[in-house]
Order: C-alpha cells, then structure tokens, then sequence
C-alpha cells in the first residue's frame, strides 16, 4: 500500500467514525446495512478468495450464528457475547461437517456449491418446524423500554449497532490481512491457484480447506448474532433463504475476490444502489416483483464482462493506491 492508500484509508475510516454526528437516522440505517454485508462478505471472501472453494449456500451459517444466539438469550438469559461462541461453534461444526463430506468425496467446483445450497434449504425447512426456535411464524427477541445503551446485551441506540458493526468490519479486515499474509494463507493461496503443485510440494488439502470453511463459517456465524439482536427478528424464510446468500456473495464479486478491500468497496457500491432503486419504486409507483434482484443481476453481469476481477484491483491500480497490481489489496 502505497502512502497516498495509506492516507485514503485513514480518511475513509474518520468519515466512517464521525458519520453518526451528521448522518440522520434513515442514512444510518443504510450505512450499517451496508457494513453488515461488508462484514459478511469479508467472512465469504475467506472461503472464494483465499481457497477457492465456492458457497452459494453462506446463510447457513448467517442463520445458526442468528437464532443460536437470539435462542439463548431468549430463554436462558446468555448475553450475545457469551452465546455467539456457541453460535460460531455450531457455524464451525456444520461448516466442517460440509467441507468434510466434499473434501473426503471428492465433490468440488460447482458440485461443491450445490452441497453448500443443499444444507442451507435443508436448515431453512427444519427450522420452518422447530417451534423451539418458532418456527415458520418467526422467532423474536423481547425489546426492553428506554434503557439507554447496554452493550454487553446489545440493546440501544442505532449508534451503538453502527459502532459495533463497524468495528467487526475493522476486526475482520485485520484478521484477514493477518491470515492472508500467514503461513496457513499462503497455503490457501497455493490450493486456490494449484492444488496438485501445493500437495506436491508438502501440502495438506485437506487441512487447509477446512481451516478455510472454520474460518469463514464462525466468521459468518458472528454476522448472524449481529443480525439477530439488530432486527430483533428472525424468520427462516429470510435467514436461511437463497437470495441471502447471493446478496452475501455480490459485494465480494463486486469489489474484487481474494482481496481484503474488495469485499467492503463492493457493498459500499451495490447497497446504496439497491436503496437508490428501492426509493424510485416507492416514489414512481412501478413496482415491478424481482425488480431489486434483477438490477443485481444486471450489475453482476456488467461487473463479469468489464471487470472481471473486480473494481478495487482496476481503482487501485488507476488511483496509484498500490505499489504493484494486487500488491496488499
């Protein structure tokens, strides 16, 4: 990164710490749903950039991070601090469970994929039918009166849900970098580029390509607990759904796979837009079903053909952001 990156990261990471002393409260609310994708995203892009192992089926873990942890505090009174362990466990455990069913099967590329949807509609139908965590109806978590800021049980303001997504992102953006630039990373960048060359040379796929699905699924798992006591609602018709973990993916694509900007660029640009679209809609009075996912659609596509690594790696490389091509990004 070169010192005039350094300086446009530092800019954007004040304007992002000062947004809520000027931001209202709608422009609030899109901010941190647009850093809850970016988080997300950065969760997805451990699995896709790094490794190279593709999931389409990301709610999964969105979904057991959410109602583990919304299930805990519900009836036996565990903060969500003290539940998103157990929530990020169950995440790793389900997570392995698929990496260990394809890896030792050889199921991999697409086919791979189509298991990870598989155990995600799976969970969205079982839990349609767990009245534990309620069922098809919706599981909700109880909203006290005006008891200011509690942050350890995440109830209060909409500033207070911003702070803490935001520094998730920070978080997760360290600990990616950190990874990428490990040893076990260089593993994964090995099996994503060559995996016959890295197992030739001393290493393990096996283990590498777990490590990846642990990661990225407690990752993941995390988002959801945030999610749970953000909407104070859950649904298995949303959390679980396809469309969930396309709009997962989407930021990643966008920004650009396998980089550690990339993730937040994209959902920085595709979820104001779908805000954008979603105000025409409701001010024009056209509303057209599927209108939001085809726009996605369509922003994939132009994204596929004209940029197909993503728009960070051509910004950076046109704004001067980094020393060579793909070089920290």
């Amino acid at each position: 990164m070169t010192g005039r990156g350094i300086v446009l990261l530092a800019l954007c990471g004040a304007l992002l710490l000062a947004a809520p002393m000027i931001a209202d409260r709608y422009v609030l609310s899109v901010l941190t749903t647009v850093l809850w994708f970016a988080y997300v995203g950065q969760a997805w892009n451990v699995m896709m950039g790094f490794s190279g192992l593709l999931s389409l089926g990301h709610a999964l873990y969105v979904g057991l991070g959410a109602y583990v942890s919304a299930a805990l505090f519900v009836h036996f009174g565990i903060g969500p601090w003290a539940g998103m362990w157990v929530a990020m466990l169950a995440a790793t455990a389900a997570g392995c469970f698929i990496g260990f069913l394809g890896f030792r099967f050889g199921v991999r590329g697409v086919h791979f994929a189509l298991l990870t949807i598989a155990f995600a509609e799976v969970a969205r139908i079982g839990f349609d039918h767990l009245q534990w965590f309620g069922g098809s109806g919706g599981f909700f978590i109880p909203v006290a009166g005006d008891v200011g800021n509690d942050v350890l049980n995440l109830r209060g303001s909409p500033e207070l849900f911003y702070y803490v997504i935001l520094a998730l992102v920070l978080a997760a953006l360290a600990l990616s970098r950190v990874l990428l630039h490990s040893r076990l990373g260089y593993q994964w960048l090995a099996v994503r580029e060559e995996p016959e060359a890295a197992e030739a040379v001393g290493v393990d796929l096996f283990r590498a390509r777990i490590a990846a699905v642990a990661v990225s699924s407690a990752l993941t798992a995390l988002g959801g607990v945030f999610q749970a006591f953000y909407f104070n609602n859950l649904f298995p018709e949303q959390v679980f759904s396809m469309g969930r973990s396309i709009e997962i993916i989407l930021p990643a694509i966008v920004g650009g796979i396998g980089t550690l900007i990339g993730p937040i660029l994209g959902a920085f640009i595709l979820t104001p837009l779908g805000e954008l679209l979603t105000f025409l809609i409701e001010a024009t009075g056209f509303d057209l079903p599927g209108l939001k996912q085809l726009f996605y659609g369509v922003a994939l596509v132009v994204i596929v053909v004209y940029r197909p690594d993503g728009v960070w790696p051509w910004l950076a490389d046109r704004l001067g952001l980094v020393r060579r091509p793909g070089e920290d990004a």
